[in-house]
């Protein structure tokens, strides 16, 4: 099978904005291949393949773009697309699943004129591969390279006619979002161990999470939480709460306590009704999932019960001549909960259904994920919320959300509430890991370990605790959730930030703009906007570091070799800018002089300096700012590997009379940076 390459460019020009052409990235490549291609085409006219052709590759490729995908080539009737090539969302291995699903009913629904129907194999594979960043468009032979492109092409070959075979990576980004079922592993041609291979069936709906582990940290927001509605439905005054932190924050289990904490005001029940916004949902799906849950519908529920249960949830709530015909709309919303008129029409008797509730009994309407919404379902909650504060009636919207994520809600300010769901304590964190470690079967002692890398985050205690003993270093899920939010960043802000990662311990701006090769005072805003989003956290003395460990794992791991050791070149050359002043003596770089040995390390003396130290570390001290592995340069920063530190001061009083010069010291064989 033909395989990708990329040809080298060295000279070609970067961007201004990011100075880094290729990155290593987690991408999703779907390989779609025609069944029985050899023997159609023998059959037909060059003519007639040249149409067919045509006709396949643009219903294909319409699919993909709809999904996001990047169309990487066409090889003869294959089509090779990635997914999260250029920006990822976290939820790249579903985008592509999902075009793989829809890529034969297109073909079904569009048949190419004068051939018969197209059957179609699909293999999806998630892996890292570096990719070619300017080149990541439809077209853009050669984006990508890496093993993860061979086992999506391999991997189609075992998948049934019309379906979609799936590697064990792309299995776990998708179990809960799409059916699948395990089949007998394969043996790849070149694959020294069998490859696990599950088929995609189609789509579903998650199941709700099960929070089994105790409320952890929670108090506070809880109890802020629950006071707000109280009162909201006490003063019959509607109030729109968003609840608002990052991904695995804990938003879904406070909003599942709240519903707990809150089912009765003043002896009258409180009706709760919650939807949760999948990736890439139709526009009015949580719409209709309101509606199931207040008719309390179930999937796979036949027609005839379906029409009965909304025809008693209704009762009341609709005057009884329209009743009919809002069974009719809602019956429309939920079987195709798009933007077509049918389900307006639908999502209009829902929002009438929802206020005649809200006049009998306290109603709380609540959404998850809600920036994954479309437009239209915001369009619904704010009518909901304004005509229920236009009528004055017991309801309350609760919104769950990112904190990048702005919604501009409708009426008065007083009636909009924002409350952060903070990072946990280091104690509140080391107690649910505990329980999570104990769950698992695990020693407690891994606590230790994991509480700087979980950084307050329930969502990535869980997925850490779960990746226990695994080969990658970030658990899979918190990969993508760190890369989508690394993608979210402009060019300038990521630049930066991959930059003060290369370095790994305090940067200052003038570190940051000669590593970017920026003009002096550009990288000075890009740090304060990056230290504003909480990416950076700034110290004291005006300097600036990666403030999650992770991220900062994450970020360093997509630069390519070459990059990083250009980082590494440039934070190793002091500059008189960030170079620390010492009294008596000149700022700036000094050439070194021949070096002598003592001991295991060399010891290099610089000309020009004032006397700070006479004295050279031990081997089994720290070497470098950064510790073991990461040379200290003139800011203080750490760079490379294996260069050594400014020696402390002391030494002899004789040598200090004699003007001694402070030394730097190296691990032998390692050259002195210039």
């Amino acid at each position: 099978m033909p395989m990708p390459t990329i040809v080298d460019a060295p000279q070609r020009a970067t961007s201004a904005g990011w100075p880094v052409p290729e990155e290593r990235r987690l991408v999703t490549v779907l390989f779609v291949d025609i069944v029985g291609s050899t023997a159609l085409v023998d059959r037909l006219d060059p003519e007639d393949v040249r149409a067919l052709q045509r006709a396949y590759f643009d219903t294909v490729g319409g699919v993909l773009r709809r999904w996001h995908g990047v169309v990487e080539k066409y090889v003869g009737d294959a089509v090779m697309a990635l997914f999260g090539a250029r920006r990822s969302d976290g939820f790249d291995a579903y985008r592509a699943v999902r075009a793989a699903l829809e890529i034969q009913g297109a073909l079904d629904r569009r048949p190419p004129p004068g051939a018969p129907r197209l059957r179609v194999r699909a293999g999806v594979a998630t892996g890292e591969a570096l990719v070619d960043l300017a080149a990541a468009r439809d077209g853009g032979h050669g984006v990508a390279s890496g093993a993860v492109i061979t086992t999506a092409a391999r991997l189609q070959e075992y998948a049934p006619p019309g379906g979609v075979a799936l590697c064990a990576v792309t299995h776990r980004a998708t179990v809960g979002l799409v059916e699948q079922r395990r089949v007998p592993p394969v043996t790849l041609a070149g694959k020294a161990l069998p490859l696990d291979v599950w088929h995609a069936t189609g789509t579903s709906r998650p199941a709700p999470a099960r929070h089994e582990a105790p409320l952890v940290g929670r108090r506070r927001e809880l109890a802020a939480s629950r006071d707000l509605v109280v009162r909201a439905v006490r003063d019959r005054s509607p109030r729109w709460l968003s609840l608002v932190g990052p991904t695995g924050s804990g938003r879904s289990r406070l909003l599942h306590e709240l519903t707990r904490a809150v089912r009765t005001v003043g002896g009258a029940p409180v009706r709760w009704c919650v939807a949760h916004c999948l990736p890439y949902p139709q526009p009015l799906a949580p719409v209709a999932d309101l509606v199931r849950g207040l008719a309390g519908l179930c999937d796979g529920d036949p027609p005839a019960t379906v029409r009965r249960r909304l025809s008693a949830a209704l009762a009341g709530l609709v005057p009884p001549t329209g009743l009919a015909e809002a069974v009719y709309a809602l019956e429309a919303l939920l079987a195709a909960p798009d933007g077509s008129g049918a389900a307006a029409r639908g999502a209009e008797v829902a929002r009438e259904a929802l206020l005649g509730l809200a006049a009998r009994q306290p109603v709380v309407v609540a959404v998850d994920d809600l920036d994954r919404a479309t437009a239209a379902l915001g369009h619904f909650l704010h009518r909901l919320f304004a005509a229920a504060t236009e009528r004055s009636l017991p309801l309350v919207v609760v919104a769950l959300h990112r904190p990048e994520w702005a919604d501009v809600l409708p009426g008065p300010r007083a009636r909009r509430h924002r409350l952060a769901v903070p990072p946990l304590r280091p104690v509140e964190t080391g107690r649910l890991l505990r329980h999570l470690l104990g769950r698992a079967g695990r020693p407690a002692a891994t606590v230790a370990r994991l509480l700087p890398l979980v950084g307050g985050n329930p969502g990535r205690a869980a997925a850490y605790v779960a990746a226990l003993g695994a080969a990658q270093s970030v658990p899979e899920a918190v990969r993508r959730e760190v890369d989508a939010r690394l993608d979210r960043l402009d060019g300038a802000c990521r630049a930066v930030l991959m930059a003060a990662a290369t370095v790994g311990a305090e940067v200052t701006a003038a570190t940051v703009a000669r590593l970017l090769d920026w003009a002096p005072g550009r990288a000075v805003p890009v740090l304060r906007a990056l230290a504003a989003t909480g990416l950076l956290a700034t110290r004291a003395d005006g300097r600036y570091a990666v403030a999650d460990t992770v991220v900062r794992e994450v970020a360093y791991a997509r630069l390519p070799r070459a990059a990083r050791a250009a980082f590494a070149r440039r934070a190793a050359r002091p500059a008189e800018a960030d170079a620390p002043s010492v009294p008596g003596g000149p700022v700036g770089h000094v050439p070194p002089v021949p070096v002598r040995a003592v001991g295991s390390v060399r010891v290099v003396r610089l000309r020009g300096w004032t006397p700070t130290s006479g004295r050279v570390p031990e081997p089994d001290q720290g070497i470098g700012a950064g510790g073991p592995g990461r040379a200290a340069t003139s800011d203080g920063t750490a760079a490379g590997r294996g260069v050594g530190s400014v020696a402390r001061p002391g030494g002899s009083a004789r040598r200090q009379e004699r003007g001694q010069r402070p030394i730097l010291a190296l691990p032998r064989g390692r050259p002195v940076a210039a």
